[in-house]
């Protein structure tokens, strides 16, 4: 019985089912199957009603009309009723498609959301790529200035800019409020840092116009490198770090973990440790730096 089931089960793959052509070839093999099946079915019914006497015609002719109509009304129905049933699977396909993408995008900026992200920082090995978390500057200004709707242009601004400089190559999504979060790969430590760069300057350089008024932002940033033997907490706490030397050394800028980590935490004035990275782990597998901690740097 379990051998039967494995022949008439199509193995249905919803991601198959984007185009017409595999509603077509889903029918086509349901069809086939199905007309097997009866005919099957016939060969061995036909015989033991023989023997029963409940056939009006002989064996021979019976089987042939059987034949016939197994393909012309068993096929015919159940094609119709699979291109039908192929049909709501690719809907359902597409829907579930969407619903996917939509799970893992942020929806104001298109970038991609914070779960999404932290499922690839986790995936990401230590070989050519570095972390850059990125903070608007004095974004809440922005807000108190001339609104929320205002400030949602702007992080649309932004998230343009990024797209232009990273693309597809480089994960980049919308950690929450005004936090960004980028995977560069590829290249050496110092290109990295350059494709960084390029960002903040073509945002500190593009304004946005708004009801006869030009809104300027300026955005800080801090990488870190990934590393074979590095902990994913290990990167984020050390780009997070980065990120708190930018704001307190006068925002508008980028600083690579290496540029003044140990001569700022000599002055205590940050805690260089793995706590906050850890911290991050949490319930999506990682959490961004909270609100009020980026208030704190942004202040």
């Amino acid at each position: 019985m379990n051998l039967i089931k494995r022949w008439i089960s199509l193995q249905i793959d919803l991601d198959s089912f984007h185009s017409r052509e595999a509603v077509y070839g889903f029918a086509l093999k349901m069809t086939f199957r199905a007309v097997i099946l009866s005919f099957l079915f016939n060969i061995v019914a036909l015989p033991i009603f023989h023997v029963f006497g409940l056939l009006p015609l002989s064996l021979g002719d019976t089987i042939k009309l059987s034949v016939a109509f197994s393909w012309l009304v068993g096929g015919a129905v159940s094609g119709a009723l699979a291109i039908v049933t192929g049909h709501v699977i690719r809907e359902l396909s597409i829907s579930r498609a969407e619903f996917a993408h939509l799970s893992r995008t942020d929806v104001l900026s298109g970038l991609l959301n914070r779960r999404a992200f932290n499922e690839i920082l986790a995936s990401t090995d230590g070989h050519d790529a570095s972390l850059a978390i990125f903070d608007l500057d004095r974004f809440k200004a922005i807000n108190d200035s001339h609104g929320h709707c205002v400030g949602d242009d702007v992080i649309r601004l932004v998230s343009q800019a990024m797209v232009e400089v990273f693309g597809p190559a480089h994960p980049t999504a919308r950690l929450g409020g005004e936090e960004f979060g980028v995977i560069i790969h590829g290249g050496t430590s110092t290109q990295r840092l350059a494709m960084v760069e390029r960002v903040r300057a073509l945002i500190s350089e593009r304004p946005l116009a708004c009801d006869g008024a030009v809104v300027r932002t300026t955005i800080s940033g801090g990488v870190a490198d990934f590393q074979p033997d590095r902990r994913r907490e290990t990167v984020y706490s050390a780009a997070d770090r980065a990120l708190y030397l930018a704001k307190t050394g006068g925002r508008n800028r980028i600083v690579h973990e290496s540029d003044g980590i140990e001569r700022l935490a000599g002055q205590g004035q940050v805690e260089v440790t793995e706590e906050k990275g850890r911290a991050l782990f949490t319930r999506f597998g990682m959490e961004t730096m909270s609100d009020g901690q980026a208030g704190q740097a942004s202040a």
